[in-house]
């Protein structure tokens, strides 16, 4: 696992380079307008795009990376099909219920667990310090990063819901607005944690602490977010304290988008509050990208090759290792 990470990071920091430069060579910019207008900003996302589609080539290629991604999804298939009791106050199967707030987990373990991971592994191996040395480096890696976030997030949510329609007849969105709803939740509740997950990545000690520090936090709001079972059944004090973080929301908008209107009785409003689920999602992402892009400026201004050397020094790692 770790030697593929390093053999992506590598790889992917030498396109970022070859990509920017390319694009710079032979250009003019045009006639009264600004020198470099709009030419770097093209630059990054090019080069981010090319990154970001080798990683995801690595992913696909890489069968215990993939498989780790759908554990997930067997253990909440298996859980849909134990559960054979109906959402309080409805006629509506709490499998149901269940699979859509693990949909919304998914997404949210992704963008806030994974991507965590990915960032702080990646770090210790040298790509922030590959990255100071790369003109746009950090918002390239950025876009590389966010591009592959999105294709394992709605892959596997893609996968979950398939497998649980046909296996434990689990539930699908009904009708166009339906799909719409599950499509803009899906990419706002995105956009809310995957710049968080970057600035959480960006401050983690290291790849080892980082699975312990995001783990147990992530698990508390799995259980208080009604993702598993209705929020109704909580103390009032627990769901508003739920309802301050974005798995609440994306669990409440993924609902909205699979199952019937019948469900909204066991929302603690009676309904599914689509225009909060919107604003509180959005306020996150606007947090999120606040916070992410300094943080990893900073963490790649702090990288050396002291640093970096002295941290595989006492990770007991081999001076190979080091970038």
């Amino acid at each position: 696992m770790r030697g593929t990470g390093v053999t992506t990071s590598a790889e992917a920091a030498v396109v970022t380079g070859m990509a920017q430069g390319d694009d710079t060579a032979g250009r003019v910019a045009p006639a009264g307008a600004p020198a470099g207008a709009g030419s770097p900003r093209r630059r990054y996302w090019r080069a981010g795009l090319l990154r970001g589609g080798i990683e995801l080539r690595h992913l696909i290629r890489n069968p215990k990376e993939l498989s780790g991604h759908l554990v997930n999804v067997v253990v909440a298939l298996l859980l849909a099909g134990y559960i054979s009791d109906k959402v309080p106050g409805t006629r509506v199967p709490m499998a149901h219920l269940t699979l859509a707030g693990f949909a919304a987990y998914l997404l949210f373990q992704i963008g806030l667990v994974n991507l965590p991971q990915i960032l702080v592994t990646e770090r210790e191996e040298g790509a922030l310090l590959r990255l100071r040395a790369t003109p746009g480096g950090i918002p390239a890696y950025l876009v590389a990063k966010s591009l592959l976030v999105v294709a394992m997030a709605f892959g596997t949510l893609v996968v979950l819901l398939g497998a649980a329609a046909v296996l434990v007849d689990g539930p699908l969105p009904h009708g166009p607005g339906g799909w719409l709803t599950l499509l803009w939740v899906s990419a706002l509740g995105l956009l809310a944690v995957v710049p968080l997950g970057a600035a959480i990545g960006a401050v983690l000690p290291n790849p080892r602490e980082a699975l312990a520090l995001i783990m147990l936090p992530s698990m508390g709001l799995l259980i208080t977010s009604g993702a598993m079972f209705p929020l109704t059944s909580l103390p009032v004090l627990v769901q508003k304290i739920a309802s301050v973080f974005p798995l609440k929301w994306m669990a409440q908008g993924l609902r909205s988008a699979l199952l019937p209107d019948a469900a909204r009785a066991a929302e603690p409003a009676g309904s599914w509050e689509l225009p909060t689920v919107a604003l509180i999602l959005t306020a996150w992402a606007v947090l999120g990208f606040l916070l992410a892009v300094p943080l990893l400026r900073r963490a790649a201004r702090r990288e050396s090759g002291s640093r970096l050397s002295e941290r595989h020094r006492k990770a007991g790692w081999s001076g190979g290792r080091t970038a």
